[in-house]
């Protein structure tokens, strides 16, 4: 087991690829503290799956751009397990609107949830991380080379992703390692309203014909978070079955 007796915090985790992370992380033998703002009853769907693997976890509803309700996430997975010694901010929200038709509002919730809570959560996280604590943040291609106008901000905030995995490794070293994943089209919740013809034109432009499974992102964060990828820091790993 790669994980055996780690505690992982894994946001956004009641579905999509966070759900398949805490999963894969239990079957690896971590605890898993199964954080949600919305999807209570999948949330604790999860929790039960991971104890029918043998493992333990707990549901936390927590918005992550709330300082204080990241405060009290942390709290409560720190009197449930005592530490936490990975993190993956996976945690993340889209608006597809055309550019002209985009509101402020949209802006700013896109820009609290997907960057301002992965520094919450790194900030507040870091200090009760034991020495080898790995963070994993999750990007998208879309703050590399995969570009959308109507998700500008969803865009911007992943390439901000990017750059802060890298100011995060230089500030937590040699404590912690922090890395970031980026993947391509994933079939998630997030993506099953996308209209079929666009769905079938991006198909054609990934090289394996394909969107991700969840659970082929979760893979690869699973290794970023053990200690096989221990020499790699600050570096984000792109996982869109080639594209172009």
């Amino acid at each position: 087991m790669k994980l055996k007796d780690k505690v992982a915090l894994v946001t956004g985790s009641s579905r999509g690829i966070g759900r398949a992370t805490a999963l894969l992380f239990a079957r690896e033998g971590a605890k898993v503290i199964v954080n949600y703002v919305e999807s209570e009853k999948e949330a604790y769907g999860v929790v039960e799956e991971i104890r029918k693997l043998g493992s333990d976890a707990v549901a936390v509803k927590c918005d992550v751009s709330q300082e204080e309700q990241v405060k009290q996430m942390i709290k409560a997975a720190i009197e449930k397990f005592g530490r936490i010694d990975i993190l993956v901010n996976n945690a993340g929200i889209v608006f597809d609107v055309p550019f002209q038709k985009r509101t402020i509002e949209q802006w700013k919730r896109t820009l609290d949830v997907n960057l301002l809570g992965v520094f919450l959560c790194a900030k507040y996280v870091a200090p009760h991380m034991p020495k080898g604590g790995k963070i994993v943040n999750v990007a998208s291609t879309n703050g590399i080379d995969n570009f959308n106008p109507d998700a500008i901000d969803y865009d911007a905030s992943k390439a901000g992703i990017i750059i802060m995995t890298r100011d995060l490794a230089k500030e937590l070293a040699p404590q912690i390692r922090v890395n970031a994943v980026a993947p391509g089209w994933v079939d998630t919740d997030m993506n099953k309203d996308l209209p079929k013809k666009f769905v079938k034109e991006e198909t054609e432009k990934i090289y394996l014909k394909r969107f991700a499974k969840p659970e082929e992102i979760a893979k690869a964060i699973l290794f970023l978070a053990s200690d096989d990828a221990n020499y790699i820091n600050g570096t984000t790993l792109k996982i869109d079955g080639g594209y172009g």
